[in-house]
């Protein structure tokens, strides 16, 4: 059973930083086998977009608004998915949700349709 959790969401001002965190079934990162995540932003109003995807060998991508303030790392020894978030804009306000695709040639893609597993979600709040 593959189960994600997130975590760390909040209220901050335009400026400020946030670290999500993902806390994932230790099946995907305990096993050998290849494995991608991904965050993902939903808006009201607006469809899913990814933000950050890493896949098991360390391979990263971004969007092209988050390039250079976010980042996202595996923690391997927690079972834990990070986003850190830097300089952040009332644009970057929405439930941000973690995703895992464990599809065997998975990649660090950051389209919804190719991740299977998803979390509940967490709300950040960027204020001007």
């Amino acid at each position: 059973q593959v189960r994600l959790v997130e975590s760390g969401g909040g209220s901050v001002q335009s400026g400020g930083s946030l670290r999500l965190s993902c806390a994932a079934s230790g099946y995907i990162f305990s096993s050998h086998r290849r494995f991608c995540m991904g965050w993902f932003r939903q808006a009201p109003g607006k469809e899913r977009e990814g933000v950050a995807a890493i896949r098991s060998d360390g391979s990263s991508r971004y969007a092209d608004s988050v390039q250079g303030r976010f980042i996202i790392s595996p923690d391997n020894a927690k079972n834990t998915l990070y986003l850190e978030m830097n300089n952040l804009k009332p644009e970057d306000t929405a439930m941000y949700y973690c995703a895992a695709d464990l599809s065997l040639w998975c990649v660090q893609g950051l389209e919804p349709s190719r991740y299977q597993y998803w979390g509940q979600g967490t709300q950040v709040t960027v204020s001007a």
